[in-house]
């Protein structure tokens, strides 16, 4: 941009170059999010560690992992909102400090209570910066180039399970557990030192009022609805009233809420009929489906290596990398096709070599050649980084600024009651599968019916897709869109 704010003659000439501001702003946030990435996907393999080192039963430590992802969902909602009042800069550094907060407390944790009580805090603090991070992303966007974008946001979700789980390995296998906390430590700093640097100054607008029953039916179904899905696979079972009754009474709230906003329209927590945006309502539907396909195979996968394979956690971390990697390959190509073709192509191509690829899994024996199975997981790799840029990016087409907020919490919290169910249902065929079985062989026939399962979410996944958007308009590529606000004090 020159001296008179005119746009660059480069910038003029491709309209769907990414502003280098909005990358400024992008890499500013991402440093912030990377923090909470590596805190969920380290823990992924460290629970039953913990429960060894701090001496506590399975169900007790189990509720470090419950604890912080019932916080995530219960703030999650409330994000729109809090941006309103606070504004987005002053909101992310509270949040990147909250977590900061959470980190340091946990790493001081003396047993397993504290440790979970401390896990909320940082549950708070991770949900609303997941919220914020795409929220704020896709204002500054302003509707340009969604696919380019989004490939620029999902970066966390592409590190995490590549470097995540080996980080945890290394550290519990050479170091004391603690440092699995203190490892967030200089991502917060250095994000915290960049976003008062590079984030455009807050502008809240007028205070709207908090929807205060709304929150109180909304946030209470949503946990209590994860909180069931998580008891599902629990020992007691499906039927269990422990299990039930809360499915049950979250679902009522839920119900509840959507006649609530029915009635009180824009001024809701979330406004409901946001779902009148096809693109925005296939897309959550889709992101449900993707968040059980993703985090139900990534609880399987180290499983079936560390059960039945007989690896420890670093060796099973290792072999997910191939995933990873090819979450990382896809990123960058699936958002230019987006942004060419549409969501609705890219996303069709992607389900279908995802469940491609998953197929093999459902053939695992106690010794199928793990170099078959790290090919064929590069592949999914590649269907599931090329799925959640342009279904998660899809959301946002047609969207008003004001309602991007909004999009941005719906789709979030559509991943997480996703990823809750694909895990709870793939645990409770886990185990009815396995038990009695006492052999590696008949493990790996246990995984192997899991398998089929996630198969299948993936598979239902691809007739969705046929209802995401098609080509996109050129019109919008070819108005002037304002740049990214420099950044200015907190």
């Amino acid at each position: 941009m020159d001296a008179d704010g005119a746009r660059s003659p480069s910038v003029a000439a491709d309209p769907d170059r990414i502003d280098p501001a909005l990358r400024r702003l992008t890499f500013t946030l991402i440093i912030g999010a990377l923090a909470v990435i590596f805190d969920t996907t380290i823990m992924s393999v460290a629970i039953d560690d913990l429960a060894g080192r701090m001496h506590a039963r399975p169900a007790t430590i189990q509720w470090v992992s419950t604890a912080y992802l019932l916080a995530l969902a219960t703030v999650m909602p409330a994000v729109g909102w809090l941006q309103a009042v606070l504004g987005g800069k002053r909101l992310w550094i509270a949040a990147l400090g909250m977590f900061f907060a959470g980190s340091l407390l946990c790493a001081t944790a003396w047993n397993a209570p504290s440790l979970i009580a401390f896990r909320v805090v940082q549950g708070f603090g991770g949900g609303i910066m997941m919220v914020l991070m795409t929220t704020l992303i896709m204002q500054a966007a302003k509707g340009r180039s969604i696919g380019r974008v989004m490939s620029l946001i999902t970066v966390p979700t592409a590190l995490g399970p590549v470097i995540g789980p080996v980080i945890g390995g290394v550290i519990l296998h050479v170091g004391d557990w603690r440092w699995i906390f203190l490892f967030n430590v200089p991502f917060c700093v250095v994000g915290a030192y960049l976003a008062a640097r590079n984030l455009p100054r807050d502008r809240p607008g007028p205070r709207p009022r908090l929807d205060v029953v709304g929150m109180l039916l909304l946030s209470p179904g949503v946990v209590a609805v994860i909180y069931g899905l998580t008891g599902i696979g629990g020992s007691q079972g499906p039927t269990a009233l422990t299990v039930g009754l809360p499915l049950v009474a979250g679902l009522a709230l839920l119900l509840g809420y959507v006649g609530w906003a029915l009635r009180r329209g824009p001024d809701a927590l979330i406004d409901v009929r946001l779902f009148r945006h096809r693109a925005l309502a296939s897309s959550s539907a889709l992101v449900f489906l993707s968040g059980a396909a993703l985090y139900g195979t990534m609880m399987l996968l180290p499983l079936y290596w560390q059960q039945v394979r007989g690896e420890d956690a670093l060796g099973a971390a290792l072999l997910l990398i191939p995933q990873g990697v090819g979450t990382l390959v896809s990123r960058a190509i699936a958002g230019r096709y987006m942004d060419r073709f549409g969501p609705r192509p890219v996303a069709i191509v992607a389900f279908v070599l995802t469940c491609a690829a998953t197929v093999p899994f459902g053939f695992v024996t106690a010794s199928t050649g793990n170099t078959a199975l790290m090919a064929a997981l590069f592949v999914r790799g590649i269907g599931l980084g090329a799925a959640m840029v342009t279904i998660m990016g899809a959301a946002f087409v047609g969207l008003e600024p004001e309602e991007i907020p909004q999009g941005s919490g719906i789709s979030r919290v559509a991943q997480q009651i996703g990823g809750s169910a694909g895990t709870a249902l793939l645990v409770m065929i886990l185990q009815r599968t396995s038990t009695g079985a006492h052999t590696p062989a008949a493990l790996a026939s246990g995984f192997g019916n899991a398998f089929w399962w996630a198969t299948a979410f993936t598979a239902a996944a691809v007739p969705l897709c046929l209802l995401l958007p098609g080509r996109p308009d050129p019109q919008p590529r070819a108005r002037d869109a304002a740049p990214v606000e420099e950044p200015s004090g907190v």
